[in-house]
């Protein structure tokens, strides 16, 4: 089932009811599926460059996992196998049969439990600052799995701390000792959600399925190589502070044949958003791989 001709159109988030949750989510263009899943904190909002420019190529679904921006918010199941299963609901609901999956940090795992789970579904995977590759983390999302980190978040996020922080942060800024990235901006604003607390309880029980004290708890090192079948691209900020470009070449023998890792110079741990043209490119070329029989050929 084809989705609607929308080239020119602006993609405009549309809801709807699933089995288990009501899911926000866009729907724009034709061609070739692609799912955009967002990470930790995020919204499908994380990828309006990617699904203003790839719905020129591709369909283009972005969602709002549960819990997370407009999405249902309700106590239950936010583990990965939950979210893969909402997407999988969602995909058959619009009538796709298969997709490219693309995720970024937390949405990498949830990619990667999709390829699990129902492979059928899955025609390709491209995993943008990934979790589920290794042990490292960020200490302040290791901090977020701890006891009371469901009262210390709700201060930092209120709007007095944000406000006293924004402005210490545009003093640095004009004083040209700090600059914030697309990526950085986009992770400030999102940080902003935690002050609501339906999205905050429903953060901290997302990231505590994954991470604890001493790091991520989930690898999926061990399952990538079942899956030599699947087109594969790592793409990774060479400056990313919260999952090191260390786990991306640890895997590579894990990954299928032909998988290619894209280093982005310069950006942090939104690449896609620090150097939105340079990652529809190389995107582009990856995609452009599903009709031929070698693997894909992209810039390393």
């Amino acid at each position: 089932m084809l989705s609607e001709d929308t080239s020119g159109a602006r993609a405009v988030p549309r809801t709807r009811e699933l089995a288990s949750h009501w899911v926000r989510f866009v729907d724009h263009g034709s061609g070739p599926t692609v799912v955009l899943v967002h990470g930790l904190m995020g919204t499908l909002h994380d990828w309006d460059p990617q699904i203003a420019d790839l719905s020129a190529h591709f369909r283009v679904i972005a969602v709002d996992l549960p819990g997370h921006g407009e999405s249902d918010k309700t106590p239950g199941d936010y583990s990965l196998s939950a979210h893969a299963a909402t997407i999988r609901d969602l995909l058959v609901d619009l009538g796709v049969d298969s997709a490219t999956m693309v995720g970024h940090s937390y949405g990498g795992g949830v990619s990667m439990q999709m390829l699990y789970l129902f492979p059928e579904m899955v025609d390709g995977i491209c995993l943008i600052a990934s979790g589920g590759l290794g042990q490292e983390v960020n200490p302040v999302l290791r901090a977020a799995s701890m006891p009371g980190s469901g009262i210390a978040i709700p201060f930092a996020a209120s709007s007095v701390v944000r406000g006293v922080l924004g402005g210490v942060l545009g003093a640095l800024k004009g004083l040209r000792v700090f600059t914030m990235s697309a990526g950085d901006r986009r992770a400030w604003r999102n940080f902003a959600s935690m002050s609501d607390a339906p999205t905050r309880r429903a953060f901290l029980s997302t990231a505590r399925s994954v991470i604890d004290y001493r790091g991520q708890t989930v690898n999926a090192t061990r399952l990538l190589s079942s899956f030599s079948d699947k087109r594969a691209l790592l793409v990774w900020g060479d400056k990313d502070a919260i999952i090191p470009l260390a786990h991306a070449h640890s895997v590579r023998d894990q990954m299928p044949v032909g998988t290619v890792i894209e280093v982005v110079a310069g950006a942090g741990h939104f690449p896609h958003l620090d150097e939105p043209e340079q990652f529809a490119s190389v995107f582009r070329t990856f995609m452009s791989s599903a009709d031929e029989h070698a693997p894909p050929q992209v810039g390393a």
